[in-house]
């Protein structure tokens, strides 16, 4: 079984890459499982809470599952052509104590997308996220690109992915993410 553990960069209650996080946990291939993730719980941060009261218990829970995973989708949104603050707050968190970081993001398969009300989907924000992803040493997929501009025409009201051709291109995104995160393990554990 593949384990695969998704992030969604939003707070928002009808958030549209909440939305494509749950579709893209709907429609793994067989034999692969994703677990939907947000930040809600995990505060700003700040070195001095760090520091005074250690990992926050929610931040402590998604190192682990990370960090047990086979590989992270990070599904951003994109605000004022850029990164999310809670996406990257969580992402700075994660990376704490910088001795754990190696544990939770070393080599780990990462793949990106998101969806935008904009008519460029989430291009800039994804390619904001290149830095920051290496310098965490992830292995990031990049055969493939999944961008949902006019995302408010891609989902219904009630949040379900309304749109096939996007449906299609997410269906066709996690298949190929899944043989990533699979082939990488496969590499770092051979069978004996």
């Amino acid at each position: 079984m593949v384990k695969l553990v998704g992030l969604s960069g939003s707070l928002r209650r009808a958030s549209f890459n909440t939305a494509l996080l749950k579709a893209a946990a709907a429609c793994v291939p067989e034999g692969c499982e994703l677990s939907c993730h947000t930040p809600h719980d995990i505060p700003l941060y700040d070195g001095d809470a760090e520091e005074t009261n250690g990992i926050p218990a929610a931040v402590a829970k998604l190192k682990d599952a990370i960090a047990a995973a086979d590989g992270l989708l990070l599904v951003t949104p994109e605000y004022n052509n850029s990164i999310p603050g809670v996406l990257k707050n969580a992402i700075d968190w994660l990376s704490r104590p910088a001795q754990d970081a190696a544990r939770v993001f070393r080599g780990k398969p990462v793949a990106l997308m998101g969806a935008s009300p904009g008519g460029f989907g989430t291009i800039l924000s994804q390619g904001a996220w290149l830095p920051v992803l290496r310098t965490l040493g992830v292995e990031l997929w990049s055969e493939g690109r999944l961008l949902v501009p006019r995302a408010s025409s891609a989902f219904a009201p009630d949040g379900t992915l309304s749109d096939a051709n996007v449906h299609e291109q997410l269906r066709r995104f996690m298949l190929g993410f899944a043989a990533f995160a699979q082939a990488h393990r496969d590499m770092a554990h051979p069978a004996t």
